[in-house]
């Protein structure tokens, strides 16, 4: 047996029990959303890290990108979204996202999302980074609120789906490549639980607390990816990590973001010295893919010796900002900053991972009855860098595609099968050890070296520290739910190092300062990682 197919010891016999038709580990859009769509003549559990409210879903400020306009359509937001993946999206996957946009926006209308609209009742679009035209719907800037309250709050009237918070979901149960169910970690009661279903959707989100600077919120340990490839599920493109160009820089701030959707209402970026400097980096300027951007601020931060440049839209007034802008204006001027007057200071943070668990369109792995979707899916949409606001897109388009997917499954099965049984015993020892600490130092090297810019040297300086960061803990026993999330970051960590050592060259997040071009010839391929 395998010591480390599973993070803990443990014997079916003595854990309590629950069976699901379905269970849904994650409350972003994509978990909730894809509850929401299944029939309700189905017991759905949904489990949640944290609370409900809590995902990197409720932080996205920009919006959805969907083409309405006249001028626009699927077609072109195909193009753009193959644009800014650098040659490594998925057509087919792509295709689904931007022919299925239009129809799930309608049904989160119905849900009462309550999208911005114009003064004849038309939804209001703007435009951001590498979009050719404006298509990106919105709730002020904080649209991925809007739409989890309200989804949130249908969800929690259903009485066939039940939720659990605080319920660490620690592993995905499997038998002969079987999804079998979940093992959970209840943080209330400090006791182990099963949830036993034939189905499991993982929507845990990505894996951005590698990351000491980063927009995602503290649950965001990459549990999900890591719990699927211990069960043998197929990892994709786990080098593709992006950073968001503009996120407020303040000592005491916690990375909160500037909306790319700033830079699409007009917005310049200058330097510490007040120079204007994208238009020397790209065509489109501020609204060059993130990628671009991120790596330009970069260099003009080295160039000048800083910590951050500006974002300046003060020539917008300041009506217009506070009702556009709302939450930004507000939380600037908390520290100090009047957006309608002062230049944003602002630097790169982590923001967004394209990698993750590889799915079809229907979000199916190589594991029966096991399903991903969100971020922590990896469906090729994005390729090499995602396009901005096909995010929150992406849970809804194939939520919807596997809620589909699983109704057939699920009205052919005439019985269910909640046997299960298992005795996981290993040597591993009660040992002592800082794994806040560790986890800390995690985040500082993979900032430091596996980051916005890349090497040969770095990226073994990184590796070498994972591995022995890993050796220190993978030993361990103890019931710790950080010490799950550090082994869970530990073990991500080395396939995105290893994935960023193996592409010697530069595609779209993946920058390697020592294979600085694109090799087509070579690279233009998926890297895919199995257990």
């Amino acid at each position: 047996m395998d010591q480390y197919r599973y993070l803990i010891d443990f014997n079916t016999n003595n854990i309590e029990k629950k069976y699901y038709d379905v269970v849904i580990i994650g409350s972003g859009i994509a978990g909730v959303y894809t509850a929401l769509e299944l029939p309700e003549k189905y017991n759905i559990a949904i489990l949640t890290k944290e609370t409900l409210d809590i995902s990197n879903s409720v932080l996205a400020q920009g919006g959805i990108a969907v083409s309405l306009d006249k001028e626009d359509s699927p077609e072109l937001h195909f193009k753009d979204t193959i644009f800014a993946g650098a040659g490594l999206c998925d057509e087919k996957s792509v295709w689904v996202l931007v022919n299925e946009a239009e129809e799930n926006i309608k049904k989160l209308c119905d849900y009462g999302v309550e999208f911005d609209r114009r003064k004849h009742g038309e939804l209001s679009l703007t435009r951001e980074g590498a979009h050719s035209k404006n298509r990106i719907i919105h709730a002020g800037d904080s649209t991925g609120k809007e739409v989890c309250d309200k989804l949130i709050s249908v969800v929690t009237t259903r009485k066939n789906i039940k939720i659990y918070e605080r319920n660490f979901a620690i592993d995905i149960l499997t038998r002969d490549n079987q999804c079998k169910g979940v093992l959970v970690y209840d943080e209330d009661s400090g006791k182990h639980k099963i949830y036993l279903s034939n189905v499991v959707i993982c929507a845990t989100g990505g894996y951005g607390q590698l990351y000491s600077h980063t927009t995602n919120p503290d649950v965001s340990t990459g549990d999900g990816v890591a719990a699927a490839y211990r069960a043998g599920a197929e990892l994709m493109d786990m080098e593709f990590v992006q950073f968001h160009p503009t996120v407020l820089y303040q000592p005491r701030n916690k990375t909160f973001l500037i909306s790319e959707a700033v830079r699409g209402e007009g917005a310049i970026l200058r330097n510490i010295n007040g120079k204007r400097f994208m238009p020397e980096y790209h065509e489109l300027n501020e609204l060059a893919p993130r990628d671009v951007v991120s790596r330009a601020i970069f260099s003009e931060m080295k160039k000048t010796d800083s910590k951050h440049v500006y974002l300046d839209i003060t020539f917008k007034d300041r009506d217009y900002l506070e009702n556009r802008f709302p939450t930004i204006f507000k939380t600037c001027l908390e520290y100090g900053i009047d957006i309608s007057k002062d230049y944003i200071p602002v630097a790169p943070a982590e923001h967004y991972c394209m990698g993750g668990i590889r799915t079809d369109v229907f979000g199916r792995t190589n594991i029966e009855g096991f399903y991903a979707c969100g971020e922590s899916a990896c469906t090729g949409i994005h390729g090499a860098n995602r396009l901005a606001s096909n995010s929150l897109l992406e849970g809804l388009v194939f939520g919807k595609k596997i809620s589909d997917e699983v109704s057939q499954i699920l009205d052919k099965k005439t019985e269910k099968d909640a046997c299960f049984e298992i005795d996981y015993r290993t040597d591993r020892k009660k040992e002592q050890a800082d794994f806040a600490e560790i986890k800390r130092e995690l985040q500082n090297e993979m900032t430091k070296n596996v980051g916005i810019i890349r090497d040969e040297a770095g990226l073994m300086q990184a590796k070498n520290k994972v591995n022995d960061f890993y050796d220190m803990v993978k030993d361990i026993k103890e019931e710790n739910p950080t010490l799950y999330e550090v082994k869970n970051m530990l073990q991500i960590s080395k396939l995105v190092i290893d994935a960023a050592l193996t592409r010697k060259e530069s595609r779209g997040a993946h920058f390697r300062s020592d294979f600085p071009m694109v090799d087509d010839l070579n690279w233009k391929k998926n890297i895919i990682h199995r257990k």
